[in-house]
């Protein structure tokens, strides 16, 4: 196993306000990590550190082996894939699926005069495939479902084989079969021993896709548990997180939280 996210003593401090305290945490290229928390609780802004786009007010940041502060952020992020619902507001209205998932090879938004290799081109014509977009390739993103924008912009982060894969609320605002359908598509992702390292983030259990390994959980900026789902998903666990108790069921892999009367 090779280390590829390590936080040391990491607290992260915003007009005076503790939004991250005293976070010890790491990611292995084996591992799949889920972060649940309420709002507020720090989530974002974990992913924000692990992306390079922030740094911490104390502490140590390692992404890749390499510690922030000490190294050109704009080449570690050629190696991180990273989606969220700000990547999706930042694609031209016109731009093709296809286009969308090529640029990622020049980390671009929107094509202009960039020369791609026919191995580009092979790539991002498997992964449209893999997603589930090959019949959507000529469409422009501006046209798709919700659903289908949240699978091609995860085509986009894994079009240049990054070595960890950040996922922040991928399956927000998707109806029930939108968001089903891409959990699926996660859950097979995650589990193939071919895929980088998963971090992704939500509020609710029952959007954990199967084959996650690892669940953080934060409150308040501080991390409550840690470490293997199995083990740390727990109902105690989930009242110490969101405040109030939990029934906490699994089913195939699923989970399920209902709070107590």
């Amino acid at each position: 196993m090779v280390n590829v996210l390590r936080l040391t003593d990491v607290s992260y401090v915003r007009d005076r306000r503790p939004i991250l305290d005293g976070i010890n945490w790491s990611v292995d290229d084996t591992e799949r990590w889920v972060i649940l928390g309420p709002n507020g609780a720090g989530k974002s802004t974990l992913l924000k550190l692990a992306t390079s786009t922030d740094h911490p007010t104390s502490g140590t940041v390692e992404v890749l082996d390499e510690q922030l502060g000490k190294i050109d952020v704009f080449e570690l992020r050629n190696r991180i894939g990273f989606v969220s619902s700000a990547t999706g507001r930042r694609i031209p209205a016109g731009e093709t699926v296809r286009d969308l998932v090529l640029t990622a090879a020049y980390s671009v938004e929107g094509r202009w005069n960039e020369v791609y290799e026919d191995i580009d081109v092979r790539q991002a014509e498997r992964i449209l495939a893999e997603w589930d977009l090959d019949g959507f390739a000529d469409r422009t993103f501006s046209t798709l479902s919700d659903g289908e924008r949240k699978r091609a912009l995860i085509a986009r982060a894994v079009m240049t084989d990054p070595e960890m894969l950040l996922l922040d609320e991928p399956s927000a605002s998707l109806d029930l079969g939108a968001r089903e359908r891409l959990l699926q598509m996660l859950s097979g992702f995650a589990e193939s021993p071919a895929s980088p390292a998963m971090v992704m983030v939500t509020h609710h259990v029952e959007e954990v896709p199967p084959g996650f390994t690892h669940v953080l959980m934060l409150r308040e900026g501080r991390i409550q548990a840690a470490g293997p789902i199995s083990d740390t998903l727990t109902a105690e666990n989930l009242e110490a997180t969101f405040g109030m108790p939990f029934d906490l069921t699994v089913t195939a892999g699923r989970f399920a939280a209902v709070a107590r009367p």
